[in-house]
């Protein structure tokens, strides 16, 4: 109690430093995070950017409605779904093998290089990124040169999702390596050694001594990549869409943007967009529950 009351005290004689300190970030995070949610309005209203937000014409949940009941909805959601659960299941474990992988590498220079080549493409932009793709897969690029075809791989809806998958996996995985990585400096080397005296082999290693170091951030990590299966950024999507391909490539991010920023609709894209948020807080709480009652309890 001396100590909760002594630190308001300090708050309190001192409270130049924390106007100082604090105050900018907070005017800040206010004036950049909070007063922009006003926009949301939009969702609810017949938006007209010469009126403002505030004088727009009310049309409450109509929005919400002509989304929910068009023919397309179920497309598009099913798209962004199929995109979102196949890229987690597929590309979540990969950094946690690469993480084990590097872990058993001895040479820290060896190491150190794998780990430069690895992390190297996440700094390739997500455009040059699909650029490259779009190349590599032409009629005239290098796989169709390897195999001697000549098939238009990114006109064909079945392949967008293992194109869109497998590079975001090439891209991704090494970087999203690091923290596990880190995590598993922490494991006891002495319990290692001693698995491995006791006739341990790999396997039985990561079971028992280097699983256990990583755990905790494996369930973060899987939570909040759960908790944002419907936050698809558009931009990678967008990019590597044809006309040929929207029947797997049209996704709720992509229509946003289209009906948004292209159709100039507003209220209806602000709708969708909001309607997407709220089914990625909903996924988030409940994903965060089951994972609370399989590991014990813990979750974020």
């Amino acid at each position: 109690m001396k100590t909760k009351e002594s630190g308001l005290s300090y708050i309190r004689k001192h409270w130049e430093l924390y106007v100082i300190f604090l105050g900018p970030a907070l005017l800040l995070t206010i004036i950049f995070k909070y007063i922009p949610m006003s926009g949301i309005l939009i969702a609810f209203e017949k938006y007209n950017p010469i009126r403002g937000v505030f004088a727009s014409q009310w049309v409450g949940l109509h929005h919400f409605k002509r989304f929910l009941t068009s023919p397309d909805f179920m497309r598009y959601l099913g798209n962004t779904l199929k995109l979102s659960v196949y890229g987690l299941l597929w590309g979540f474990p990969v950094p946690i093998i690469i993480a084990f992988l590097l872990n058993r590498i001895e040479s820290a220079g060896k190491k150190r290089n794998l780990q430069l080549v690895l992390y190297m493409p996440n700094f390739i932009s997500v455009i040059v990124l699909c650029g490259m793709v779009r190349i590599l897969l032409s009629v005239t690029g290098p796989l169709n040169m390897l195999f001697g075809t000549h098939v238009n791989f990114m006109t064909m809806p079945g392949l967008f999702r293992t194109i869109y998958i497998a590079s975001g996996i090439w891209q991704g995985a090494g970087w999203g390596s690091i923290m596990y990585t880190a995590a598993l400096s922490g494991a006891s080397r002495d319990l290692k050694e001693a698995a491995m005296l006791d006739g341990a082999n790999v396997l039985q290693q990561i079971r028992y001594v280097e699983w256990p170091a990583i755990k905790n951030v494996v369930v973060i990590q899987f939570i909040l990549q759960a908790g944002n299966i419907m936050s698809i950024g558009f931009e990678k999507a967008y990019a590597l869409q044809t006309d040929l391909n929207l029947q797997t490539s049209e996704i709720i991010s992509t229509y946003v943007y289209k009906k948004g920023l292209i159709d100039g609709d507003y209220g209806f894209s602000t709708a969708v967009g909001l309607f997407n948020t709220i089914i990625n807080v909903i996924l988030l709480i409940a994903v965060n529950k089951i994972v609370e009652k399989i590991n014990e309890g813990e979750g974020l």
